[in-house]
């Protein structure tokens, strides 16, 4: 399984509570140029809009800039392949909870692309702050303990 593209902020700055993985719905070139890893999700978000869930902001460029269609656009919104159950419990946390779905990876499962996202609740400035802190300390023992050997 590889990962062509991660959302590297996403645990930063939200707490992810649930994770979903979902197909895409994508056009041929926009296949390749993801194998390729061009594919950014940075700034991208879920959303649940008449029945279906949409991947919006994430930006996939053109295969081939010259043999790319004149009407594509690389930020198009893009339909998730969910099942209804799936899709009712997205809908519910996002609507009545208050929380977001933020994409964290990109990935292939076989032949097919998934995404990988989760249902998540942003942090506080406090929260990002421990977070680093806690990184800073772990990496502190890890290196006192790699200079112990």
């Amino acid at each position: 399984m590889a990962t062509y593209s991660t959302h590297r902020r996403a645990h930063f700055d939200y707490d992810i509570l649930d994770t979903f993985e979902a197909g895409l719905v994508l056009f041929g070139h926009e296949v390749k140029s993801v194998r390729l890893g061009r594919a950014k999700l940075e700034g991208a978000h879920v959303a649940v809009r008449g029945g279906q869930v949409l991947l919006i902001g994430a930006s996939i460029p053109p295969y081939q800039t010259t043999n790319t269609p004149v009407s594509y656009d690389p930020e198009r919104p893009r339909v998730l392949l969910l099942s209804r159950k799936e899709l009712a419990h997205l809908d519910h946390e996002t609507e009545k909870a208050g929380l977001t779905a933020v994409p964290l990876s990109l990935y292939n499962a076989g032949r097919h692309i998934k995404l990988k996202f989760g249902l998540a609740r942003g942090k506080k400035k406090t929260d990002k702050r421990e977070t680093i802190k806690e990184r800073d300390t772990k990496r502190d023992i890890e290196r006192t303990l790699k200079s112990q050997r």
